[in-house]
């Protein structure tokens, strides 16, 4: 992992629970660490339980693939969303996805922000060699929970995906912090998710 200390951090919490939270919970002292760490460090919270994403539809999609100085007003409005949640990751070198384990993925929302995120020539562009990310030098920090999902299992569709849409876009230096199968041994999975955090913030 990249060993420059963190400047601007954007945080995404995506579980759906504000009580009893692990990722949350998790998150909250992994950013806290991060931030004690370089005082001038600054943080951005993005909270998906607080005003998930719309997921994208036909007049989105019309809009996104409409050059840039030939789009209406409305068009222009449909992908408001969409480039505000794309400059926050431009403006963060390190980000903090905090994300539950939902049906062996990840939750809705967290789809849905990546589906908004994840656009042609703004964060990656098509190539004669394929694509390639336009968000560089950058790096995340997946913290993941789950009840009874081992982390990087054939069961786990969740950082799997993840890593590779991250990468998609040009991030490829990405650590996972894993909290998984909590429905058994959940203390010592916490205290090595805590001692993860502490060994990843020193």
């Amino acid at each position: 992992m990249t060993q420059s200390a963190a400047r601007h951090i954007l945080r995404i919490d995506a579980s759906m629970r504000r009580d009893g939270s692990v990722t949350r919970q998790l998150a909250d002292a992994l950013t806290g660490r991060l931030v004690a760490n370089q005082p001038a460090t600054t943080l951005t919270r993005r909270d998906l339980a607080d005003n998930p994403p719309t997921f994208i539809d036909e007049s989105w999609i019309g809009a996104n693939f409409t050059p840039v100085d030939a789009r209406s007003d409305a068009q222009r409005a449909a992908l408001a969303r969409s480039d505000a949640l794309i400059a926050e990751i431009q403006s963060a070198d390190t980000l903090v996805i905090a994300t539950p384990i939902y049906n062996f993925g990840v939750p809705a929302a967290l789809k849905a922000w990546v589906d908004l995120i994840a656009r042609a020539g703004v964060t990656f562009r098509y190539t004669e060699n394929g694509p390639v990310g336009l968000l560089e030098n950058k790096r995340a920090i997946i913290v993941m929970a789950s009840g009874g999902t081992q982390s990087g299992s054939g069961i786990d569709f969740a950082t799997p995906y993840l890593r590779h849409v991250l990468g998609f876009i040009g991030i490829t230096d990405v650590e996972i912090i894993a909290a998984d199968q909590l429905g058994k041994g959940a203390d010592e999975k916490l205290a090595a998710a805590s001692a993860a955090i502490e060994r990843l913030a020193a």
